[in-house]
């Protein structure tokens, strides 16, 4: 019986470790992969074709999320598993919605971590016990109302979130024009969509923003030059 592949995506190394001594105990998983940033994550993705993805929000040089959207959109194959210590249900929202399959806190990960990859490999999704319930209760509460279903919140596209944690990390707009292969004008144009979106207009906020949405940490920030 073939076993199922995974790849573990999370720039602390420690965790990497973790996890690969966790699933390499279990007779049917097999850790094919690490990464420590999204992006490399997105180029193992692609040439690996994993069963499952066990997937970080907050890492450097691309973010989870978008690691996620780009994964769903160039691995379909591939099932994303969400391993993060934010639980906000803003989080869970947008990395469902961008393709994740599952979404676990890492404060009870190992009880639920198993489980949690055979399902979705399986084409279940599967979310820690507090989420669900959350997602219940906003659900239930939703359709007794008549509200729509969907929560409300900021929403940046692909592209938009790519140039908003390259300048929370300090990148100047020439480094995230040679990183993203488009035009500093571009770049200069994707700044002020997002600072408009946000309502925040200057690259602190910006910062502040990444951070406290787990976009980025707060060990990642360095000054620009």
């Amino acid at each position: 019986m073939a076993k199922i592949s995974v790849l573990l995506v999370d720039d602390h190394t420690i965790v990497r470790q973790g996890l690969r001594a966790l699933l390499s105990a279990e007779p049917d998983l097999e850790v094919v992969g690490e990464a420590d940033t999204g992006r490399q994550g997105v180029q193992l993705a692609q040439k690996l074709a994993p069963d499952v993805i066990v997937m970080d929000i907050a890492m450097p040089n691309l973010n989870g999320l978008e690691a996620t959207r780009q994964i769903a959109r160039e691995a379909p194959s591939s099932k994303v598993l969400i391993l993060s210590s934010y639980g906000d249900d803003e989080y869970v929202e947008q990395l469902t919605e961008a393709g994740a399959a599952g979404y676990l806190v890492k404060q009870t990960a190992a009880n639920d971590l198993i489980k949690a990859i055979h399902e979705v490999q399986q084409g279940n999704v599967f979310f820690s016990p507090s989420i669900s319930r959350r997602l219940m209760d906003h659900y239930r509460r939703a359709f007794l109302s008549g509200r729509p279903v969907r929560m409300k919140g900021e929403h940046l596209t692909s592209r938009e979130l790519e140039v908003l944690q390259l300048i929370a990390e300090g990148r100047p707009n020439k480094q995230i024009a040679g990183e993203l292969s488009i035009s500093i004008k571009t770049v200069e144009k994707h700044r002020q969509r997002v600072m408009n979106k946000l309502n925040v207009h200057d690259v602190a906020g910006l910062t502040r923003y990444a951070i406290s949405k787990g976009i980025i940490e707060r060990n990642v920030v360095h000054p620009l030059g």
